[in-house]
């Protein structure tokens, strides 16, 4: 299957609508990112309501502007991951602790559980998983301020 053997719309009840070529219709389509930080053009997966894969599409720039504009609309709907700018404040330094951190969509508190809630994605990037399930990304944790590095530091 290529990427392009399918044609996507969105129904009157804004659900994504997947009509391939052979003519079978799937509605409630779920695209999924395979590498959602590391490649986030590459490697999406258009699921069906059953979480069965209909579609592989290697690189979303690929598909025609209508239905790649779709699946970003769908994808940032699903996807909420702020990125930490600055560490503010940590009420401690042992876990569970509060931190008050800044981000790319504005300042927030998140709750640390415990340190192992703080992986490594890549040689300076670091995903942070909160108490309540909310995942923060810090992209390059040497572009912090020097006090937001001395608070991280700590935790790691």
């Amino acid at each position: 299957m290529s990427d392009h053997d399918f044609k996507l719309t969105r129904n009157a009840a804004g659900r994504l609508v997947l009509t391939a070529a052979e003519g079978d219709v799937h509605e409630g389509v779920v695209p999924v990112r395979a590498f959602p930080i590391s490649a986030p053009d590459e490697g999406v997966s258009l699921l069906g309501e059953d979480g069965h894969e209909l579609r592989w599409v290697s690189r979303l720039s690929d598909l025609p502007e209508v239905m790649r504009i779709l699946i970003e609309a769908e994808l940032a709907q699903r996807e909420f991951m702020p990125e930490i700018t600055r560490i503010r404040q940590v009420s401690s330094f042992a876990t569970p602790s509060k931190w008050q951190v800044s981000t790319d969509r504005g300042d927030t508190e998140l709750l640390l559980k415990a340190e192992d809630h703080i992986r490594r994605l890549a040689n300076a990037m670091l995903l942070i998983t909160d108490g309540y399930g909310v995942s923060f990304l810090i992209r390059d944790t040497g572009a912090l301020d020097r006090h937001s590095r001395k608070l991280l530091d700590r935790f790691l």
